[in-house]
């Protein structure tokens, strides 16, 4: 029997989130209530109705950038663990062309998300450069990365762009021509959803359809047959990475436009890292992130709803998230040796019809 690995990844994210279910359903047991209430509530609270459906969209925005951002670096060949360093860096540059620049109109809003891809986009290039020049291990740069933008724009927020008179470290308010036009009124549910979609829909066809997404698949399967076909391997990480910062980049933007209006420290309440279980679930396939970043929108607006309706705290949704994290670890394994199982399985079948079944 064999499975491809197209249809071994999807299997593996859903056993992965009905295990995490599961247990979260042991969990509401073993605290005194009833799994099917609780897990209705959260349903009912994050789809039934605009008002609870535009409130998990909106969530599920930011999540739709970072888990691309961090499926389109793994694609090329990076293993990205920084999509939420790369997520603050362009939130703060999409807040300050709010804040400063003094452009007529709409124009604000192409110029506030350019900046916050480039930003992105560039501090994405660090960890490429140093894999590229010195061999460091990106994993450890990416992550530590995450650190130093958090810190950098925590300074930023407290000193030097301050807003006057703030209780705690945030910009002035955008401009009103900077914020992202809402998508239902009420709700702080906005075009980025749109743009989400339309960036997951892009890179799927990039990958599929030309030179350079051919080359980065290539690299991100088999980096040593990537250079021995001519593909110029450093080339393509930069641009991967690049790419993969800015749009995580841009999702830090749409939490400043659409979201907050100002850059507030300590913004994302872990945006970056949700990006890349979203990316892992999806078997970092750009049109996949798009259920997976809703999923995750669902768990987090629909929390408050299932606390409401139960003693259960909203943190468990959290814990939820946790759980899909680790069975995802522990089934990608698996799921590996399986492969590895049933291929030398085979070709001991073949061997063996080679020799006439002696």
């Amino acid at each position: 029997m064999k499975i491809s690995r197209k249809l071994l990844l999807p299997l593996i994210s859903l056993c992965a989130l009905i295990a995490s279910l599961i247990i979260g359903a042991i969990i509401i047991l073993i605290n005194g209530d009833n799994p099917l209430v609780a897990y209705g509530a959260l349903i009912e609270g994050s789809f039934n109705g605009m008002p609870n459906l535009a409130g998990t969209l909106s969530s599920a925005t930011p999540l739709l950038f970072t888990g691309l951002g961090v499926a389109v670096a793994f694609k090329s060949g990076m293993a990205n663990i920084g999509a939420e360093g790369q997520l603050y860096m362009g939130a703060i540059a999409a807040a300050l062309v709010g804040v400063y620049l003094p452009w007529p109109g709409i124009s604000l809003i192409p110029a506030a998300l350019l900046a916050a891809f480039a930003a992105g986009g560039l501090y994405g290039l660090i960890p490429a450069a140093l894999k590229i020049k010195t061999d460091t291990n990106e994993v450890v740069t990416t992550l530590m990365l995450n650190y130093v933008a958090t810190l950098l724009t925590s300074y930023l927020v407290n000193y030097p762009f301050k807003a006057p008179g703030a209780p705690l470290g945030m910009t002035e308010d955008i401009q009103k021509a900077a914020r992202l036009p809402l998508l239902y009124s009420g709700s702080r549910f906005n075009i980025g959803f749109i743009l989400a979609i339309a960036a997951c829909v892009l890179v799927a066809l990039m990958f599929r359809y030309t030179t350079m997404g051919y080359e980065m698949r290539m690299l991100g399967q088999n980096s040593v047959y990537s250079k021995y076909i001519g593909i110029d391997v450093s080339a393509r990480m930069l641009q991967g990475m690049f790419l993969g910062g800015g749009l995580a980049g841009v999702g830090g933007a749409t939490l400043v436009l659409g979201i907050q209006y100002r850059f507030v420290q300590n913004i994302s309440p872990g945006y970056g890292f949700d990006g890349l279980t979203i990316a892992l679930m999806a078997g970092f396939s750009a049109i996949g992130v798009i259920p997976m970043a809703i999923l995750f929108g669902a768990l987090r607006s629909g929390g408050l709803s299932m606390e409401l309706a139960t003693s259960v705290p909203s943190e468990l949704s959290k814990v939820v998230q946790a759980i899909i994290i680790l069975f995802m670890a522990a089934q990608v394994s698996l799921a590996l040796y399986f492969t590895e199982f049933m291929t030398r399985l085979r070709h001991r079948r073949e061997k063996k019809q080679a020799t006439g079944g002696a």
